[in-house]
């Protein structure tokens, strides 16, 4: 296996400068290294590991030309990070793919990526800062034999870390757009999109034996299949999306093995023109969890993808509980209004002034349980049965998470400006977490950036979190001095002023040149969550000297 490796890497290099200099072929590719050398720290809980320098580090090189294009991919996390342990131990050549293309056709073999639609039935994607990478290793076709007429088919294995699920995915999609038949829709700027996809798993039921008591085993379906119909209009400012997607029977690890079809709807609008932004989301989903190993953990298997209808924050303490999707069953709503009052005005000053509002609201959906009876006095509840009913519309459920928040975007001069925000947060942490309880928190952000001169530029944040709930208040800080071309200086401290009174600090330089990134830091990180859209990985606390390099090429 070794040896493969090695050989993979000098046939990639070899491959990368002959293609350098062949004109017709473009060669890209990036490196990110990410090193921390790990300390003790008792406050924090880190405890001395057997790795005196931890790094997942990651290699690629893409060349394209005409008709062919080919990648590869080398990743090293023998001794990885915090939070990458277990299964995402070790290194190799993960990934690599060849795709031909022709005018109206192309075909990748190899691993890829794609998405159906909103993803509720098929998803393959890579999102390293959550430990995400659940491409196929097979089979992609894409045909366009129609103006306005687009084909997608594929199969495939599912990679799971440094192995492969053993059941095939298989499926298909097609997209009409009806305004390139129609020159009277394109004229007008009106565009419509139908699409319809399907995906079928194939998993043997014997690779598996789950058992409802001592005596009985579960008849397991080695063919799961889902189907997914959408429709996208928009015309000017406006677009309206529908989206509705079914999952036939799949009892899992994620369902208590019940044989209860899965459902997920959509609605979502939006409208924007100068100064002016409109969102509303509406989502129900029930019992849809697909994933290639009916054993295993959703997020490291998972065949589809369920948006998660909040608003994703970047300010530290705002991030602090967040929440991802409930494949088991969740209503999710959203609202968001922006306004930008104009200049000169007076709300607007003399530079304007933009004002944000955003709603978010998930709450479980009704369900009746079911049960099945097998005996005189038997009966199996749950688990082998049909689980539960649940009427669409009936309200039911408890609150699983609210985020109000409200943020404005003030400029005073040319040189200074001022983002505040309010948000007002209901997090049920025993739901997302499996303990602790409703948190109901207030977090109060001021983020304010000053133009010193030409060449440097400070900008600092102070954030308050304040809540009865878990740890209790924390304030947070942070300063960050801008020197172009090259530098950038930060210092933080996020101070846990409640419970655990833990100060978790931080400096770093990042020095920046051409296409190269260099980043040394050195603190402590909190525990908690790490998300990103609707995807969360939970990240152990840290202590240590903490190097980043990037470089694209």
């Amino acid at each position: 296996m070794m040896k493969w490796h090695f050989l993979s890497l000098a046939c990639l290099f070899v491959f990368t400068a002959q293609a350098q200099n062949n004109k017709g072929i473009t060669v890209s590719g990036s490196i990110q290294s990410d090193i921390l050398i790990p300390q003790d720290d008792e406050k924090i809980g880190t405890e001395k590991t057997s790795d005196d320098v931890q790094t997942n580090t990651y290699a690629e090189v893409n060349l394209m030309s005409e008709h062919v294009d080919a990648g590869v991919r080398f990743e090293y996390l023998e001794h990885p990070m915090p939070g990458f342990e277990k299964d995402f131990k070790g290194w190799g050549v993960p990934h690599f793919f060849v795709k031909g293309k022709l005018d109206n056709a192309e075909l990748t073999v190899g691993h890829f990526y794609d998405q159906f639609g909103s993803g509720f039935i098929f998803r393959t994607y890579e999102e390293r800062s959550i430990g995400v990478d659940n491409a196929l290793l097979g089979g992609h076709l894409v045909y366009k034999p129609f103006k306005g007429v687009q084909l997608k088919a594929l199969t495939g294995k599912q990679r799971r870390y440094w192995k492969y699920n053993d059941s095939w995915i298989s499926g298909g999609d097609v997209e009409l757009n009806l305004d390139q038949w129609f020159r009277r829709m394109a004229e007008s700027e009106t565009y419509l999109t139908l699409g319809f996809s399907f995906v079928n798993k194939h998993e043997r039921a014997d690779n598996d034996e789950i058992f409802v008591d001592a005596h009985r085993k579960l008849n397991l379906p080695e063919n799961v299949n889902a189907w997914d119909v959408r429709a996208n209009f928009s015309k000017g400012g406006f677009s309206l999306l529908a989206e509705y997607a079914q999952k036939s029977q799949d009892p899992s690890f994620d369902n208590n093995y019940i044989y209860r079809k899965g459902y997920v709807a959509m609605l979502s609008a939006s409208y924007s023109k100068k100064g002016l932004s409109a969102l509303l989301q509406a989502k129900r989903s029930d019992n849809m969890s697909f994933r290639s190993r009916r054993k295993v953990d959703f997020t490291a298997s998972a065949i589809n993808h369920l948006p998660a209808f909040t608003y994703e924050h970047t300010y530290t303490l705002a991030a602090q509980y967040p929440y991802a999707t409930n494949p088991g069953g969740e209503w999710a709503y959203q609202a968001e209004l922006g306004y930008t009052f104009k200049r000169n005005t007076l709300l607007g000053g003399k530079y304007g002034t933009s004002v944000k509002l955003n709603y978010s609201y998930v709450h479980g959906i009704e369900k009746t349980p079911k049960s099945t009876k097998v005996g005189e006095d038997e009966w199996i509840s749950e688990r082998g049965s049909d689980g539960y009913s649940s009427a669409f519309w009936k309200w039911g459920g408890q609150t699983y998470y609210q985020d109000m928040n409200i943020q404005i975007d003030k400029r005073f001069s040319k040189d200074f400006k001022i983002n505040l925000m309010y948000m007002n947060q209901l997090y049920n942490k025993t739901i997302v977490e499996g303990e602790g309880g409703l948190i109901h928190a207030d977090i109060f952000v001021a983020d304010a950036k000053y133009r010193i001169n030409k060449k440097m530029t400070l900008r600092g944040e102070a954030q308050y979190l304040s809540t009865k709930d878990d740890d209790g208040d924390s304030v947070f800080g942070l300063l960050e001095l801008s020197v172009l071309p090259h530098f950038m200086f930060t210092i933080s401290d996020e101070w846990n002023c409640g419970g655990t009174k833990i100060h978790y600090y931080m400096g770093s330089v990042t020095y920046n040149v051409g296409s190269h990134r260099l980043q040394v830091g050195y603190g402590r990180t909190s525990d908690g969550y790490n998300c990103s859209g609707g995807v969360c990985r939970y990240v152990p606390a840290s202590k240590g000297l903490s190097i980043s390099y990037n470089y694209n090429f």
